[in-house]
């Protein structure tokens, strides 16, 4: 088979929700995957902080923030945080309407107060991976601090949650020419959970500025992912592969279903198709 680029979500797809360490048949998988000569990249909404442990597992490079900032090995071939006007203007639409905010820097992410309790409550362990993620990290401090300590550095995203869909109405009119509201929950558990992401980028264009980079065609390439922030990855890529515990939608649009990650699906579906 010729080379493939394989990108990989992370939460509920390259690990269960909130996790950094993945099952042993994937730390196998991108292991022999490379040995074979694939090339293996995480491509995921976290910042360079909260996926910085999984590059310990051997990656040959990173599509990070949902496409904000990309590395190549040890090269930035993509960088592109909010302006200063951006996000002072999100941030005052966000809270004007009740919304809890979390601002994704590189090496830090900065919440609201509030945000943790809000999570608590309403946060359940056979839901929303990226819910659980974020409850998770906040409970064990993984480079979430409180928004007072928030030192200025550039702001790639903002994650936020609320509990009903007309708090958002007023952001959207005002925002949604410059950002994407990427929603992952609609709030049948008492909670509308997204991410607010420059239109400059996504996952999908992280795909194809890494294929460009490295001079690989995109019809070569594979994408794992589980949940609505994977769209635009799933749709570029030459092979989209939702995974069976991902979102109905999302299971919709992609080439083939894969079994969970915690049924050793990463490497059952390499396996399939020749990877390793």
């Amino acid at each position: 088979m010729d080379r493939k680029l394989i990108f990989l979500d992370i939460d509920g797809t390259l690990t269960e929700g909130g996790r950094d360490t993945p099952p042993l048949s994937a730390q196998r998988a991108v292991k022999e995957a490379r040995e074979k000569g694939h090339l293996v990249y995480i491509c995921t909404g976290r910042n360079y902080a909260m996926l910085r442990p999984l590059l310990t597992y051997g990656f040959d490079g990173f599509v990070g923030s949902a496409g904000g900032y990309i590395m190549c090995r040890d090269q930035v071939v993509y960088d592109c945080p909010m302006t200063r006007e951006q996000q002072d203007k999100t941030l005052k639409l966000l809270r004007k309407n009740g919304i809890f905010c979390t601002m994704e820097g590189r090496y830090g992410s900065y919440t609201d107060e509030g945000f943790k309790e809000f999570l608590a409550e309403k946060g359940r362990e056979d839901g929303n991976s990226e819910l659980l993620r974020w409850r998770e990290h906040l409970e064990e401090s993984l480079d979430v601090r409180p928004m007072e300590e928030y030192d200025g550095e550039p702001i790639y995203k903002i994650v936020f949650m609320c509990e009903r869909g007309d708090q958002l109405a007023e952001p959207r009119e005002a925002l949604e020419e410059e950002f994407q509201f990427c929603i992952q929950d609609e709030g049948d558990r008492g909670v509308i959970n997204g991410e607010l992401i420059n239109r400059k980028f996504d996952k999908g264009r992280g795909v194809e500025r890494v294929c460009r980079h490295l001079g690989i065609d995109v019809e070569d390439t594979i994408a794992f992912g589980d949940s609505m922030n994977d769209v635009e990855m799933i749709e570029t890529a030459g092979v989209g592969v939702c995974m069976e515990n991902g979102s109905a939608a999302l299971k919709k649009l992609a080439d083939e279903i894969c079994p969970a990650v915690t049924e050793d699906g990463l490497q059952k579906t390499f396996d399939k198709y020749g990877l390793i």
